[in-house]
Parts: C-alpha cells; sequence; structure tokens
C-alpha cells in the first residue's frame, strides 16, 4: 500500500513530504535535508520581506508630518526667539545705564573738585586779619556773651526765620 501526504511540525515552520511504502514505514522523498534546508531558508526570507515592509511603513509613518507638532515647534521657537530678544535687550539697557551712571558719578566728582577749588581760591582771596583790622577801625567790637544767642537746629542743617530775633 502506498499512501503519499504531507507533515507539518507542530510549530509550522516546516513541513515534509511523505509517503508510505506498505502499512507502517514512511520514506522521505527525495533529499530530506535539502529540502527541510530549503524551506527553512524561504520561511527566513518570508519573514525578512515582513520585516521589512513592517519597518517600511514605521518609517513612513515616522516621516509624516503632524500639523499640531509642527505648529508646537514653530511656537516654541518664536518663544524662545522672543525671550532672547528681550534679554538681550535688558542687558544692553543695564550696560546703557551702567555707562550713565559712571558718567555722571565722574560729573559729580568733577564739580567738587571745582567746588573744592573755588572755596580755595576764596578762601586764599580773602584776608581775613586785614577784614578784622578795617572792622576795628570803623568802631566794631566782639560780640559779649549776653548778646549770643544760641538756637538748636533739628534734623536738617539750615534754619528759617520767621519773626526778628528779639534784643536783650
Amino acid at each position: 500500500m502506498k499512501r503519499e501526504g504531507t507533515h507539518y511540525n507542530r510549530s509550522g515552520d516546516f513541513k515534509t513530504n511523505y509517503f508510505v511504502d506498505g502499512n507502517t514505514v514512511r520514506r522521505l522523498e527525495g533529499e530530506p535535508e535539502e529540502r527541510r534546508r530549503r524551506q527553512l531558508e524561504e520561511e527566513q526570507e518570508r519573514k525578512r520581506r515582513k520585516n521589512r515592509r513592517v519597518a517600511r511603513r514605521n518609517q513612513e509613518r515616522a516621516m509624516r508630518v503632524n500639523f499640531g507638532y509642527v505648529f508646537f515647534c514653530a511656537a516654541a521657537v518664536l518663544l524662545f526667539c522672543g525671550v532672547c530678544v528681550t534679554y538681550i535687550r535688558l542687558q544692553s539697557d543695564i550696560v546703557g545705564r551702567t555707562k550713565n551712571i559712571s558718567r555722571l558719578e565722574s560729573q559729580i566728582v568733577d564739580l567738587q573738585a571745582e567746588n573744592d577749588a573755588a572755596v580755595k581760591r576764596i578762601d586764599l582771596s580773602t584776608d581775613l586779619d586785614a577784614v578784622k583790622e578795617k572792622a576795628f577801625s570803623l568802631g566794631m567790637k566782639f560780640a559779649t556773651a549776653e548778646q549770643i544767642i544760641y538756637y538748636t537746629i533739628e534734623n536738617s542743617d539750615f534754619m528759617d526765620q520767621y519773626s526778628e530775633i528779639p534784643e536783650k
């Protein structure tokens, strides 16, 4: 009795063609190792092609541009540029104000130096001994203790006079 058939292994990876000669003995057709190797190679090639198609599909999906994502990225870039421009302007203003402050400080120092020089010039141009001699020659005298009136000044270095100073 001759019977032909196909046998699949449990995982379904490869198949074996066989025929039965008699009632118990199975003989494989042709060169079984070569056929099994070829089937394995074909299966692996099919799997590789399938994986390539899946990978290509994934790459195409990844390459698609999503409008929302592009809009978000553009908004983020614009926001970042705005922050950078604002930061640079603020730094520029700080530098400009610092230069202005140092220029004003140097003007203050120059004016104080000019003022000190003018005071020194006035002091040197006035001869206090000559003024004193002229005052005595005109009949002036030094003030006595009862002619001196003391005032206290709080929180300022000047005083406003609202009425005449009383005589004693």
